[in-house]
């Protein structure tokens, strides 16, 4: 496939959802000039999901694949086990090898919802991590100095306050950084959180001598309930979820996220987004301009019955406030309130559980549920929130 050098869908794609570009003159160039370019991103299964948030750099990805440059996508079957900190305030915990061989069965096959896996080179980065020496990793550590690491915010912040920092975070940029030498890349995607790491790319690059890499860093996004998208705080829309619960989650986000998910989750031509904003901005709705979002990612992951049956469920369940028809059934082993709602996957966890009944978002047969010593009976209809509901058996 031949490169695509046309001057706005470079701008584009130099622009749209992009905080920062290193270096963005060179990086330009090298795109007019018709070069096929290695772009490299790679994503760690922490979590068994792929999510919106990663679905950022996913795109990004997408666009390069559309222009005819060669895609790299890294599953960090190594790195996932030691842990990123970039953007955390506490020590991530290593994790075991089993389960992050569980959490990526189907990373392949959820990035294929935005990617062309088979033009894609799919690599997994145990493949050169597992063999380096310890002489390599100390001939890769030479070039960064501690207080490199420490001058990074969210470090600082952890020092000032006296938690622990394992030597350990400290070689997850070489890692990341040693993938760029291993796949040869000439572009690097990632958000504004990993910004060290990245960086590391092109420093080992140099040490290695190849070309440094250059960086597209775009934003992160914020999750259901306002704050960063992420796993562990369970405020995520993952590329996976049942298309009823991806619109109702979707419609779910704060009014001002609305233009924000538009320009970073969908690729909607930025001349019709300017004119939702400006829809916003002249007072229109932001449910209606809400319902186009919702409608548009979900007809994107899992096509346009799905996403149109999953806007009549909403309009039901919320609008007209109705109990749906196909509520599934649930007979679970135990009848009290907490052991429902987790088996009939209405909530994550026995804590996310207590937090909904306390927080009066738990009904049956709506009527609030005020105590988490509740049990239910059989044939009653259990409802967490706006959009969840079982069926007692």
């Amino acid at each position: 496939m031949k490169v695509n050098t046309d001057a706005k869908k470079i701008e584009e794609l130099l622009t749209r959802g992009v905080e920062e570009v290193i270096v963005k003159e060179d990086l330009e160039k090298k795109l007019k000039s018709g070069k096929k370019l290695r772009v490299k991103l790679g994503i760690d299964p922490t979590s068994p999901n792929i999510h919106l948030g990663r679905s950022i750099p996913l795109l990004k990805l997408r666009d390069f694949q559309e222009l005819g440059h060669q895609v790299v996508f890294i599953i960090g079957d190594f790195t996932g086990v030691i842990g990123d900190t970039s953007d955390k305030d506490s020590e991530r915990p290593m994790l075991e090898k089993k389960k992050v061989e569980q959490n990526m069965k189907n990373y392949v096959e959820q990035a294929g919802k935005i990617l062309d896996i088979k033009k894609c080179e799919v690599r997994y980065n145990s493949e050169w991590l597992k063999k380096l020496s310890y002489g390599e990793i100390g001939f890769q550590a030479d070039e960064f100095s501690l207080a490199e690491f420490i001058a990074r915010e969210n470090i600082r912040r952890r020092l000032d306050a006296g938690t622990r920092i394992s030597l350990r975070e400290l070689l997850y940029p070489l890692m990341q950084g040693y993938d760029s030498v291993a796949v040869k890349a000439d572009v690097e995607l990632g958000g504004t959180d990993q910004r060290f790491n990245l960086l590391a790319g092109r420093t080992l690059q140099k040490v290695y001598k190849q070309e440094p890499q250059d960086i597209i860093m775009g934003p992160l996004m914020e999750g259901t309930d306002g704050r960063k998208m992420s796993s562990s705080w369970g405020n995520t829309i993952n590329l996976t979820e049942d298309p009823k619960d991806m619109f109702g989650k979707l419609m779910t986000i704060p009014d001002n996220l609305i233009i924000k998910y538009f320009t970073l989750a969908t690729r909607e031509s930025m001349e019709k987004i300017k004119g939702y904003e400006k829809q916003l901005t002249a007072g229109e709705n932001p449910m209606k301009l809400k319902l186009n979002l919702a409608s548009t990612i979900t007809e994107f992951y899992n096509g346009k019955a799905a996403a149109e049956k999953a806007g009549e469920y909403f309009s039901s369940t919320f609008s007209k406030k109705e109990i749906p028809t196909d509520v599934p059934d649930l007979k679970p082993s135990s009848y009290d309130i907490v052991t429902v709602l987790v088996e009939g996957k209405l909530v994550s966890s026995k804590a996310e559980a207590r937090r909904a009944i306390e927080q009066g978002g738990v009904r049956v047969n709506e009527v609030k549920v005020d105590s988490i010593e509740a049990k239910v009976e059989k044939g009653a209809i259990v409802q967490k929130g706006k959009r969840f509901f079982v069926r007692i058996s």
